[in-house]
């Protein structure tokens, strides 16, 4: 590939990746949404997070295999009952660090 080869990749990557973003933004600045909607979106980074982590959280080995008893489930549960009783990034992640050491130190 050519230098001008890979500058049209890059410009038609940042264009792809900022045109989806741009578009709702510009049409939607300009109205009022319903209040539905707006509750709608609001669930949107919890969805998110939920899609990325169970999976990790509840399957392992290979092939993959569901499983309740991995450890990283049960770090999982009391760290996210205190991220959601605290509202404190910084206390989860200690927490969630010392419970994932405390766990491995117990299985190994």
């Amino acid at each position: 590939m050519t230098s001008t080869d890979y500058l049209l990749l890059i410009l038609g990557m940042g264009l792809v990746t900022y045109l989806p973003r741009w578009i709702p933004l510009f049409f939607l600045t300009r109205r009022k949404l319903p209040s539905k909607i707006i509750d709608w979106l609001d669930l949107i980074p919890a969805a998110i997070l939920s899609a990325l982590l169970i999976p990790a959280l509840v399957t392992g080995g290979e092939p993959l295999q569901f499983t309740l008893f991995r450890p990283h489930l049960w770090v999982a549960v009391p760290t996210f009952l205190f991220a959601w009783w605290t509202r404190s990034l910084g206390g989860t992640v200690v927490l969630g660090m010392f419970l994932f050491w405390i766990v491995e130190k117990i299985m190994v």
